[in-house]
């Protein structure tokens, strides 16, 4: 094993390969997790009592997963591209074609907690998807204070990221900065995360310590469900309690749905600071966009200098719209591609092009679908009961103005990601 160990760690990043593969280390110290949630809630006054912090325990793998150095920086240049790119007149000009006609409407922020996900392999980062209200992050924050020291030496907690001891100062100056980018004044008196019925949602935990770390930092900071907001006199309120800014983390993108409107008119008279907003969603997290984002050569005659193009040449799998004349072409190439609904989310509606059926191959051509070169993603050995198994892993980057907040992994069986597998969940990474 020693000769081999040195001779994975010769060959860059399967030094993190060989362990994910074959490190069974249970690095959650589940008492300091426990007790680091115990704290927190009761510190916001939710009423979250101790007996029920078993109950998160599904959120959570007991181990961590091992990226390269490398690979992260990589993944935080790309995002850095996908900013430069995004920028680009040309591209917004495009994107803005397809998109809802609120998003033409630009008031300012740039959207909080962005979340970038990606799959690892051997040619490195691949960039699956890019998300405007990225769930997880608070949660994540904790879990990756929760961790004891893996077996191997160099993969200590402190490698996780050296920005996650500042997580919650920069979570509060991101709310802060995206405030100040349409408003004068420092700092809103009175925040709203909004939610559909926020206390049935799977991530609700996760809304109430968000309120609790904006609370302790003298923002009065509310969960709602967008039905309890109404709009009059160019004041947005909830039970008679003006609102001043919103932490948006509905998944109707455009503010469309009929119980959304009091948020929709708020928004588009300036009268509250929404983040992330329908914008932000149209220019970076649309999945119609990866068909620009994937096409180097566009990029580049659009204006986007050469290093960054390169860079979304290679960690950006190619993507095209799905269209019923290409229908021979695409069931040809099935094998190799992976089918998501242009207007979907949370995993709901996509295929794995080699587990098409032609029934559901046909309600693709006849829906609103994006066809993307499919990247396997990365993989974690797992111990469970004493038997060893494989597991899939998404590597995410949650960031704020393409700077990175947190690094985490889901990890995770089946064909997306979810929350069900024994041994998996949000993990903490350990970079090597």
């Amino acid at each position: 094993m020693p000769d081999e160990t040195r001779n994975m760690q010769q060959t860059g990043n399967t030094e993190a390969d060989l362990l994910n593969r074959h490190c069974y280390c249970i690095t959650l110290d589940q008492d300091a997790l426990d007790s680091s949630l115990r704290d927190q809630f009761s510190g916001a006054g939710v009423g979250f009592p101790a007996t029920s912090i078993p109950e998160l325990k599904h959120f959570f793998s007991n181990t961590a997963v091992f990226v390269p150095q490398a690979d992260v920086l990589t993944m935080e240049q790309v995002v850095q591209a996908l900013r430069a790119a995004s920028t680009l007149p040309p591209y917004l000009t495009r994107v803005l074609s397809w998109a809802p006609d609120i998003a033409q409407f630009d008031p300012g922020p740039v959207g909080a907690l962005m979340g970038y996900d990606f799959h690892l392999g051997t040619d490195g980062p691949q960039l699956i998807e890019i998300n405007t209200n990225a769930g997880g992050a608070f949660l994540n924050a904790v879990l990756a204070q929760a961790q004891s020291q893996c077996c191997q030496p160099p993969q200590h907690p402190s490698s996780i990221h050296p920005a996650l001891d500042g997580f919650d100062d920069a979570v509060f100056d991101m709310f802060k900065h995206e405030w100040q980018r349409q408003r004068a004044d420092p700092l809103p008196q009175r925040l709203a995360i909004v939610d559909d019925a926020p206390k049935r949602q799977f991530l609700f935990p996760e809304f109430q310590l968000a309120q609790q770390l904006l609370s302790a930092r003298g923002i009065e900071t509310l969960i709602l469900d967008p039905a309890e907001l109404e709009y009059a006199n160019g004041k947005l309120s909830a039970n008679g309690q003006p609102i001043d800014m919103v932490y948006n983390r509905l998944v109707d993108f455009a503010l469309d749905a009929p119980h959304h409107s009091a948020l929709r008119h708020a928004y588009l008279d300036g009268a509250v600071v929404v983040t992330p907003n329908p914008r932000t969603h149209a220019v970076l997290a649309d999945k119609r966009n990866l068909t620009l984002l994937s096409d180097s050569q566009t990029l580049r005659e659009w204006g986007l200098d050469v290093q960054n193009a390169e860079l979304l040449e290679k960690a950006v799998p190619k993507t095209r719209l799905v269209a019923r004349d290409d229908a021979t072409e695409l069931w040809r190439d099935r094998r190799g591609l992976f089918f998501k609904p242009v207007a979907g989310h949370g995993s709901k509606g996509v295929y794995r092009g080699d587990k098409l059926t032609r029934r559901v191959f046909e309600s693709i051509l006849a829906g609103d679908y994006i066809a993307q070169d499919l990247v396997p993603p990365g993989e974690r050995g797992l111990k469970i009961d004493g038997a060893v198994t494989t597991a899939k892993v998404d590597i995410r980057l949650y960031t704020y103005e393409g700077n990175t907040l947190l690094t985490a992994a889901r990890i995770y069986q089946g064909q997306t990601t979810n929350f069900r597998t024994p041994g998996g969940g949000f993990a903490p990474i350990f970079q090597v």
